[in-house]
């Protein structure tokens, strides 16, 4: 392990306010009732198996890291916000080779080199100094180890909903990217250029079929995802602007809707990368 560098963060506070966000709800349910299969494909285009050394960057509950784990690899799961990590190690019962570390995207606690895969699957593109936290993935890397990531696109789904409850928070601090820029290809192209070789991308979607109407999508993300909570507690009670959110938000899950028998099934995109750390810093 390494001390973190302790120097002035300027983005302390958004970092926890982040942190407070991101332990609201029940994130668990979100990853693990809505997209349970994405830590998994992440797992298999990094190609990770036994006697792999494998951090999980801003692990959340472990939705990679706990499949990582279970294909026999050593994984350090690490996350800002210690009551997802509590909850994932809750729910992987101890019984795998996973270790749980608080710990900042942008300041790892790690030492140089030392890991063969990188991972990070819907997670580091939230942490909010793009840069910094790019530069961590690399350094932590062992030279010719595999970084993998796994981010929402600007254009799909996701994108779309945060673009939504973008125009219903306060205007975000100077230099602050939004997150599924992560997942456009010239943005991840130039953000991961001289830290990683070799960067290959592929865009995928998710079937979500957890939801039985474009409401009951609405509601469940209110009640469990800590962003939109986040956003929907921002407006403070403003009755008239609390509708039109919810009516933009089941307006979101009805254009991407598929009638089934069981309600209704939506494709949501993602970018998959996979790399060659260059190690070091």
């Amino acid at each position: 392990m390494r001390t973190p560098d302790a120097s002035p963060d300027p983005d302390r506070a958004l970092k926890d306010r982040h942190r407070k966000l991101w332990a609201l709800g029940n994130y668990g349910a979100v990853a693990g009732e809505v997209i349970p299969g994405l830590g998994a494909a992440l797992v298999e285009e990094a190609g990770i198996g036994p006697g792999d050394y494998v951090l999980d960057v801003a692990a959340g509950t472990g939705n990679a890291a706990i499949p990582a784990a279970m294909a026999g690899a050593s994984v350090v799961a690490v996350d800002l916000t210690p009551e997802l990590l509590q909850a994932g190690k809750d729910a992987s019962g101890g019984r795998m080779d996973l270790e749980w570390v608080e710990g900042d995207a942008e300041n790892l606690p790690f030492e140089d080199g030392v890991f063969d895969a990188v991972i990070s699957c819907v997670g580091v593109m939230f942490a909010p100094n793009h840069v910094k936290s790019a530069a961590e993935l690399s350094r932590v890397c062992k030279p010719g180890g595999t970084v993998a990531l796994l981010n929402w696109t600007p254009e799909g789904f996701i994108g779309e909903m945060f673009g939504i409850m973008r125009d219903y928070q306060p205007t975000p601090p100077p230099g602050a990217a939004s997150p599924p820029m992560w997942g456009s290809e010239d943005y991840i192209g130039a953000l991961l250029d001289g830290l990683v070789d070799g960067v290959a991308t592929q865009r995928a979607t998710v079937t979500v079929d957890r939801f039985t109407e474009p409401d009951h999508f609405r509601d469940f993300f209110k009640a469990n995802y800590g962003p939109t909570m986040g956003v929907y507690r921002g407006l403070g009670g403003d009755a008239e602007r609390t509708a039109a959110l919810d009516r933009e938000l089941s307006g979101l899950a009805e254009r991407h809707a598929r009638t089934t028998d069981a309600g209704i099934e939506m494709d949501w995109e993602y970018l998959l990368l996979r790399g060659t750390g260059r190690g070091g810093t």
